[in-house]
């Protein structure tokens, strides 16, 4: 049948002729003509152009098939570098995209995608796999090729875009649709060949060119044209509504002939003159292809008149086929099965022949609607009854037996030339006792075994499912009221097909090694026959003869031996089919969202969970043989039962994102199911689950002695904190999904604060400080008066600020007391020790007080984001309130805004705006407190741990940004003054150890250039603090521009500049070095924006 969008009006076999437009009809799908429902609201960009008409893109489905396999082969060629750039890419576009800024995201896609491609360039070395430049070129170029077609299709997902430049989308459009048949083709044709080899490449080829040809080649109208036309010429679309043109079209037909053919020549040029078959195969295979795509309307471009359309297929069919025929018998009949031919040559070339031949000029025929009339159903039915009795004769059926066969290819041709559903099963039933005499024949007396199993019962089971799948196509024309036995053939037939492959697949290597020239099934049978079935499936539901829960139920059987290709395991194909069976209904038994019917109710919500949770369960160890092919080793419990809750998570996204999409309690507890799953298996906490997973597998495996032999005992850190950790975590999501409802109760909140600082203070005593019991109790208490402090400060109550300057007092005091008590208290117990355990005992209280510094830079970082984020969000609501009094003053409220301000108002907490400016004033204070203990704190571990490095001070300053402006702790500080401190610390940190290093450097002797020269130490020491003077000005000059944005002499930051270069060229101090290329660069930037300043009054003015 032809595509939707084309379907004829009237039922007739063959292309309309038309003269000035091809002859494909238009689907009518819900459009009407122009008079007849006029668009009031179009765009008026749109209206210049009456053939376009701005719409979704209807064809991302086989845009999809062709570009996120190609993407994905990409990216494994590229490796981790093009993954990070493009995701990092990707996030700032989808930023862009959710902030509203549209054109921003576009060209943020662009980037990503160009940025990509240029990492892939340097990452993938594609030189050395293919080692010749020239192709190593000309695959990169091709991969940029598919890179940009990507961004095409990302270019069309905005409408925007359509609404702008409405001729570029078309030219887009087209542009996928004529590129894709080529570009897909050639890079399903890498992929698979760097999988598989390079022996079949060019059949590879003629299969994804045949693939994609039919997909984009066939006639399809352009989801961006107007539809108006098809109001008009009882609605055939014309021929500019089509996406492709007569050109593109041509070199698609070109390509699919001619490039298979001619790329296995290149490939295999030492042996094409032994390969003559494969080389017209390649050829006349695809043209026959071309020929049956003619139906659909694929040779629109060289005739639009239906007889000739008819002659050329039938003229050039015929000769065609008996090509491909022909070379068929020498390449693959005689060659794989000559065995079973019985009768001897030249008589067997005749009977194959006439059997092939016929069987193909008589399906043909069919297909193409030749057989009509009665002396074409009479031909047909000859030939018919021909083909078996020669088909007969070659294998070695009896002769006396030979009315059989003939009587089934009677009942065969009666059946397609009668539609007679009991002459079909005559067939079927004949054919069976065939099929039956075939394999007893030829293999019952074998007296083998085949992946565990006898020779005999592997026939038993073949026969049966041949047998299945010859009587289906008969059960499909059944009445409606005999569905169910057609659905129960096709599952019986679709689990013998899983239980044969199964055996055949995963237990070859056990006889044969593991060779790959020994394979018994090979992988790509594998693929055919699932691609196949999900074919069929889609096929038979789509026309409605079978119902959803059949289709569901084949989809996931079908679906599940792709599982077979990645994992080894005999059981691991009916655990992905449970699984699959589990995780689907909310996919495909509920699909159609315009019925209310179709959503799940709770219980069955609730059901679904229940069923992908025991389905989970029953795939234990699956999931337990993964994990350890993953890590090497056997997982822990732990492991195992964080990714068993993950799977179930990830498994009931279709249930909720389906059909619970409006719950926001059901979005609540799946995130915390996801976490729960990713905490277990990244913190790995000690649990014994080998009872409940019932499995003597992973009791096996945990009970191992190999461990133990090879790396002996080994002691380990306790692991139970990690508890404590996973609590703290959970306990906050809770309260951020609102959960636990601290946001309303105040009850809740303090049990959220004291829980959550009990968790992670115990946590962090035991898991850094496990020689300082004496810390327990301190660190604990901080912790909690953290957790309070933070808390209660987001969610304030109504006597919570009177409290929380307290709290914040005794975290500042207790800061001393646990660092000196931490070394007072061991160093006293030390005493008596040891010299080397005194000295492990200094180092372990140096490392514990490094630990505690560590531990309140955190803590005060924290409560300095905390008040940051309070006052910004107070200063902003503050605006907002001001601004809507201004124009609730100028106008009055609509009802519907009275309305949401009282909503809005009843539902602020009893701790309003006014009362937190009247007893919230500590907030900026306290704030402050926190950054500049923070900092100071931050530079004592950089001392201790790096030495006092430069590079830190650009990392540490901006936690001066945190400044509130506060009128007793900064005087004057104002927003606008944000930036000074930071400016004006790095230039106190670097003077400061300019200083230090000098001094140092002439403390012990070693005056460095000076010395070499003969000079005295302190020509070192002057002639580096001269250079450092020099740099004061441009940054005494910046500093003052920073705190008070005051336009200076524009020349004076230019004329200070020069000042730096002797510091940068002769200095011996990297502080000084670096202390004059900051002062260029301010000098500079001082510069440009006094200059930017300025121009922007004069435009003002």
């Amino acid at each position: 049948m032809m595509p939707p969008e084309l379907q004829p009006r009237l039922a007739r076999p063959y292309i309309a002729a038309s003269i000035s437009a091809p002859s494909f009809s238009a689907f009518n799908g819900g459009y009407s003509s122009p008079e007849r429902s006029p668009n009031p609201n179009a765009n008026p960009r749109s209206s210049k152009n009456p053939r376009f008409s701005p719409s979704n893109f209807v064809h991302n489905n086989r845009i999809a098939v062709a570009l996120v396999p190609s993407a994905a082969f990409l990216l494994d060629l590229g490796g981790a570098p093009v993954l990070a750039t493009l995701v990092v890419g990707l996030m700032i576009s989808y930023i862009f995209d959710s902030l509203g800024f549209k054109s921003g995201a576009f060209f943020g896609v662009w980037s990503s995608l160009i940025a990509a491609q240029i990492v892939f360039f340097f990452s993938s070395n594609l030189i050395s796999l293919f080692n010749s430049v020239p192709i190593a070129i000309a695959a990169a170029l091709f991969c940029a090729k598919t890179t940009f077609l990507i961004g095409v299709w990302a270019s069309l997902q905005f409408k925007w875009i359509q609404i702008e430049n409405p001729t570029i989308v078309l030219a887009l459009e087209r542009l996928l649709f004529a590129c894709l048949p080529i570009t897909a083709s050639a890079m399903f044709t890498w992929a698979t060949v760097s999988a598989v080899g390079l022996s079949n490449a060019g059949y590879y080829l003629m299969i994804f060119s045949c693939v994609f040809y039919w997909l984009f080649s066939i006639p399809r109208v352009s989801s961006f044209k107007s539809k108006r036309e098809v109001g008009y010429q009882g609605g055939e679309a014309p021929d500019d509504s089509l996406i492709l043109g007569h050109l593109e079209s041509c070199i698609h037909t070109l390509y699919l002939v001619f490039l298979p053919s001619i790329f296995h020549v290149a490939s295999h040029h030492s042996l094409v003159y032994s390969s003559k078959c494969d080389l017209l195969l390649l050829v006349f295979i695809p043209l026959l292809f071309q020929l049956y795509a003619s139906t659909r309307g694929a040779l629109w471009w060289v005739t639009k008149n239906a007889q000739s359309l008819q002659r050329i297929r039938v003229q050039n069919g015929c000769i065609i086929l008996a090509v491909v025929v022909i070379c068929l018998e020498i390449r693959v009949v005689f060659h794989s099965f000559g065995r079973y031919i019985q009768v001897p040559p030249p008589l067997s070339y005749v009977l194959v022949t006439v059997t092939m031949l016929g069987g193909a000029f008589g399906v043909g025929a069919y297909l193409v609607g030749m057989i009509g009339d009665a002396f074409s159903s009479l031909a047909f039915t000859a030939l018919s009854v021909l083909v078996s009795a020669a088909g007969a004769i070659v294998i070695g059926f009896p002769v006396l037996l030979l009315p059989i066969p003939m009587i089934s290819g009677f009942y065969l041709a009666r059946f397609f030339t009668k539609k007679s559903l009991s002459a079909y099963f005559v067939f079927v039933l004949l054919s069976s006792l065939m099929v039956v005499w075939f394999v007893m024949h030829n293999y019952w007396d074998l007296n083998i075994w085949l992946a565990g199993m006898s020779l005999k019962s592997f026939c038993k089971l073949i026969v049966a499912n041949v047998i299945l799948g010859m009587a289906v196509p008969g059960f499909v024309f059944l009445p409606p009221k005999m569905r169910l036995l057609t659905e129960v053939c096709l599952i019986a037939h679709a689990l013998l097909l899983c239980y044969i492959e199964n055996h055949f697949f995963n237990s070859s290597n056990i006889y044969f090694f593991g060779l790959d020239d020994d394979v018994m099934y090979p992988s790509y049978m594998v693929v055919i026959t699932t691609v196949v079935g999900l074919a069929l499936a889609r096929r038979l539901f789509v026309d409605q003869h079978i119902g959803p829960k059949a289709f569901w139920v084949l989809t996931c059987l079908y679906s599940s031996k792709l599982v077979m290709l990645f994992i080894t395991s005999t059981s691991v194909l009916w655990v992905t089919a449970v699984l699959l069976l589990a995780v689907s209904p909310p996919v495909l038994l509920y699909k159609d969202k315009s019925k209310v019917g179709s959503k799940m109710k709770p219980w069955q919500g609730y059901a679904h969970a229940g069923v992908v949770a025991l389905s989970t369960w029953l795939c234990r160890e699956t999931i337990f043989e993964v994990l350890q092919w993953w890590y090497g080793r056997p997982p822990s419990d732990g492991l195992l039962l964080g990714y068993s809750i993950l799977l179930i998570g990830l498994a009931c996204i279709p249930i909720v994102a389906f059909h619970f999409s409006h719950v926001q309690s059901a979005k609540r507890y799946l995130v915390l199911v996801v976490a729960m799953g990713l905490l277990f298996i990244m913190l790995q906490p000690p649990i014994q689950l080998s009872w409940a997973f019932r499995s003597d597998l992973i009791r096996a495996a945990h009970h191992s002695a190999d461990d133990i032999s090879i790396y002996g005992i080994m002691t380990s850190k306790p692991t139970w904190p990690s508890w404590l950790l996973l609590t703290a975590v959970l306990l906050t999501l809770a309260s951020v999904t609102s959960i636990i409802p601290v946001k309303y109760m105040v009850e809740m909140r303090a049990f959220y604060a004291v829980a959550f600082g009990l968790s992670l203070g115990i946590y962090i005593a035991a898991e850094y400080f496990l020689q300082s019991a004496v810390l327990y109790v301190l660190i604990v208490v901080i912790m909690v008066l953290t957790s309070i402090f933070a808390v209660f400060t987001h969610f304030p109550s109504a006597s919570s600020t009177k409290l929380l300057p307290g709290v914040f007092a005794l975290l500042v005091a207790l800061f001393p007391v646990t660092y000196l008590m931490e070394g007072q208290i061991r160093i006293r117990n030390a005493v008596e020790e040891p010299v080397e355990d005194k000295f492990a005992t200094l180092l372990a209280i140096e490392g514990a007080r490094t630990s505690l510094l560590g531990l309140y830079a955190a803590i005060f970082m924290l409560i300095a984001l905390e008040m940051k984020f309070e006052l910004t969000s107070l200063m902003r609501e503050k605006v907002d309130r001001s601004t809507a009094q201004t124009r609730s003053s100028s106008a009055s409220f609509q009802p519907k805004m009275r309305l949401m301000q009282q909503r809005r108002v009843s539902t602020v907490p009893t701790f309003t705006i006014k009362r937190l400016a009247a007893e919230g004033a500590w907030m900026p204070f306290i704030g402050n407190i926190a950054t500049v203990l923070c900092f100071a704190i931050c530079l004592i571990l950089n001392i201790k741990l790096t030495g006092g490095s430069n590079r830190s001070i650009f990392f540490l300053a901006p936690i001066l940004l945190l400044l509130n402006q506060d009128s007793d702790f900064v005087a004057g500080f104002k927003d606008r003054q944000r930036y000074f401190p930071v400016i004006v610390v790095i230039s106190i940190y670097l003077v400061l150890a300019a200083l230090y290093a000098t001094w140092e450097e002439v403390w012990h002797g070693d005056a460095g250039w000076g010395m070499e020269i003969g000079g005295s130490n302190w020509f070192f020491a002057v002639k580096n603090l001269a250079l450092l003077i020099l740099t004061f000005p441009s940054h005494i000059l910046f500093n003052r521009f920073v705190w008070s944005f005051v336009k200076q002499m524009d020349m004076m930051p230019l004329l200070t500049l020069p000042l730096n270069l002797p510091a940068i060229i002769i200095t011996d101090v990297i502080q000084v070095k670096i202390l004059g290329l900051l002062g260029i660069i301010y000098s500079l930037a001082q510069y440009l924006i006094s200059r930017q300043l300025h121009m922007t009054g004069l435009k003002y003015i």
